[in-house]
């Protein structure tokens, strides 16, 4: 498989609380802040911009009991029920070990646990989900061999 550098993606994600993302995403995932409002934050998640944009209380649909307000389905993936929608990153085997471990160490509630899906088969890969303070689903996962990203 050919490498090409791809442009950074950027993506708006609705927050309720920018304290709770900065948290999250700078002190929880280890992302440099960027630019910044009263009511917006840049986020460098690994290369890529994401911005948390401070929205009303209700557009977050606050609800104690519920952690997954913006999941609006899920769909069984290798015998997880994985939320929709999500967003994430295609990491690095290495990096998504370390983040994994980073992650369970600081006592994270992950929606999917850090595991192995499709093991023995095309596409084997290395993934869990968790949810930001606003029930924003996120991502993270890895190919062993990285040229099966696509393959069938």
């Amino acid at each position: 498989m050919t490498t090409t550098l791809r442009p950074p993606f950027h993506l708006a994600i609705p927050v309720r609380d920018l304290a709770a993302s900065r948290q999250f995403y700078g002190e929880l995932l280890g992302c440099p802040e960027g630019r910044s409002s009263e009511r917006w934050v840049d986020f460098d998640l690994f290369g890529h911009q994401v911005v948390a944009h401070l929205v009303d209380e209700d557009h977050c649909d606050k609800d104690d009991n519920r952690d997954d307000r913006h999941i609006t389905g899920h769909n069984p993936v290798d015998g997880e029920s994985v939320p929709v929608p999500h967003f994430g990153l295609v990491l690095d085997w290495e990096d998504w070990l370390k983040l994994a471990e980073h992650l369970t160490a600081a006592g994270t509630k992950f929606v999917i646990e850090p595991c192995i899906r499709f093991q023995g088969q095309v596409g084997e890969q290395a993934t869990m989900f968790l949810l930001d303070p606003c029930g924003n689903a996120l991502e993270f996962k890895s190919f062993r061999d990285p040229s099966q990203l696509f393959a069938k």
